[in-house]
């Protein structure tokens, strides 16, 4: 998993929650995130999420998703094969969430203060986590 984001409250808390579920890589500003997410797709690997700050130093998010898909198309990744990205901002206005779906194309967008219910049900709808074991002894 990627963590895109340069405020670092956010930044640990994403990766506290996140950490049970895998490895947490995290970048802090657009151009490190791009640069990041190109060396790994030349390696022929991709990340399966990405939580994606819009508002974040040099390249904002909405073109940092940009680049992400324009990198998949272009080495032919599409469809379940493509990396989940969740926006995560303290932007809530109706024109930036639109934006993400129609123009990038992320997978959710989540309003910080970023909610550990909220993300791990994304990331089950996602199917990248699975349902939490019940503990049902008495």
């Amino acid at each position: 998993m990627l963590i895109v984001e340069d405020e670092f409250i956010s930044r640990t808390l994403l990766v506290e929650i996140l950490k049970p579920y895998g490895v947490c890589h995290i970048a802090t500003s657009g151009c490190e995130a791009v640069d990041v997410l190109d060396r790994v797709y030349a390696s022929n690997d991709h990340y399966d999420l990405v939580c994606l700050d819009i508002m974040i130093p040099d390249i904002d998010g909405q073109e940092v998703l940009k680049k992400i898909r324009h990198m998949e198309a272009s080495r032919g990744i599409s469809g379940r094969q493509a990396t989940r990205v969740i926006i995560t901002t303290a932007l809530e206005d109706s024109r930036n969430i639109v934006k993400a779906f129609l123009d990038g194309n992320c997978d959710a967008y989540l309003t910080k203060p970023i909610e550990s219910d909220k993300l791990l049900s994304h990331l089950r709808f996602m199917q990248l986590i699975g349902e939490p074991a019940h503990d049902y002894s008495f």
